[in-house]
């Protein structure tokens, strides 16, 4: 059976096109509703002061460790990453937090990753060897059939 369609067999299936809708309709509703959320935000944000850190140079008083439940609540260095280190800002002598990244955090972070890595290699090589025994399955009928009609 011969299809009227002139772009190739897998987009003329309905399911596939549906597919295709769903997907693209996701990502501009994603695109275009983060450019009108962040329309509404950029007229209402107050011009913040940059910490001291950022402008000038700068001692670790404190080194990097993780926020207690106090400074979670307090101290708003602490959302990023969830440590945070104690700086002396040099020219103006203040004291401030700064977040920071954890030697621990990020040992964590990278095994996290890997395992996920070799979860994702193992699943889609099982996909790889079971598809490839279904495509086999079907040559092996169709040399069957080929066999069967002479």
């Amino acid at each position: 059976m011969e299809s009227d369609c002139r772009i190739p067999v897998a987009c003329c299936r309905p399911r596939i096109l549906v597919l295709h809708a769903l997907f693209w309709g996701l990502v501009s509703l994603r695109v275009f509703g983060a450019a009108l959320l962040s329309e509404d935000k950029t007229a209402a944000v107050k011009p913040a002061v940059a910490p001291c850190w950022q402008l000038e140079e700068f001692i670790v008083t404190t080194a990097c460790s993780e926020c207690n439940a106090f400074q979670t609540v307090k101290v708003g260095s602490c959302e990023l990453t969830g440590y945070v280190e104690r700086v002396n800002c040099t020219k103006s002598n203040k004291e401030e937090h700064k977040s920071c990244r954890s030697a621990v955090m990020e040992d964590h972070l990278f095994w996290k990753f890997e395992a996920a890595m070799l979860a994702l290699t193992l699943l889609f090589a099982v996909l790889v060897v079971v598809r490839q025994r279904w495509l086999d399955r079907l040559a092996s009928e169709k040399v069957r059939r080929q066999i069967e009609s002479i």
